[in-house]
């Protein structure tokens, strides 16, 4: 590629830099509600309530009070976070990926942009060390929007002062991709292996 050609790599959290699946969380949950399995991945995935605690509009205890009333729970909170947070795995993929930016941390300004909330991030902040390989965390819940709202885009551009056409952008799901494109944001789905060796010839 030509040198320069960007100044800047976005990149996605989960199933990025480490994977997730809610269902193990949900498994463990389901021993203590009458709610289906069904019902609880909804609402710890798909809900308004989990788009608000992401977006930093409710409090965590806030939060875990109305997920408590909502599965009628009857467990505290010293039993729920511990089985909220027990989503995050490493694969070796999640492992390439993360020694791939930290080799090219002085090529480019590294800016992580996530949708997470307040709980995920402060059980995962000190685990991954490429953490602090980045310039820039942009979590959807200190920014106050999820992506794929122009918003949180806008607030990684700025942070690291640089243009869409300068920026490339890494994520997991496609359709975040195909929206940061109709911001100017150039990016590649991270896909498995062969979406990886994809992303590093276009960077290297």
């Amino acid at each position: 590629m030509t040198k320069n050609k960007y100044e800047a790599i976005f990149c996605d959290l989960g199933n990025v830099l480490i994977n997730f699946d809610h269902r193990i969380a949900v498994k463990k949950i389901l021993t203590n509600t009458k709610k289906n399995e069904h019902d609880i991945y909804q609402l710890f995935f798909d809900s308004g309530l989990t788009k608000d605690y992401e977006e930093g509009k409710v409090s965590s205890s806030d939060f875990f009070k109305k997920v408590r009333d909502s599965l009628n729970l009857d467990i505290g909170n010293e039993k729920l976070l511990p089985i909220w947070n027990d989503i995050f795995f490493e694969t070796p993929l999640n492992k390439k990926i993360q020694a791939f930016l930290a080799e090219v941390k002085e090529k480019y300004k590294l800016v992580m942009i996530s949708n997470i909330n307040e709980t995920h991030w402060e059980f995962l902040k000190n685990k991954i060390p490429v953490f602090s390989k980045f310039d820039k965390l942009i979590l959807s819940y200190k920014v106050g929007f999820r992506k794929p709202a122009i918003e949180i885009y806008n607030a990684a551009l700025e942070s690291v002062k640089t243009s869409p056409s300068k920026a490339f952008y890494i994520d997991d799901r496609k359709d975040l991709i195909e929206a940061a494109l109709q911001f100017g944001i150039k990016g590649m789905a991270f896909e498995g292996e062969e979406a990886f060796r994809k992303i590093r010839a276009e960077l290297i």
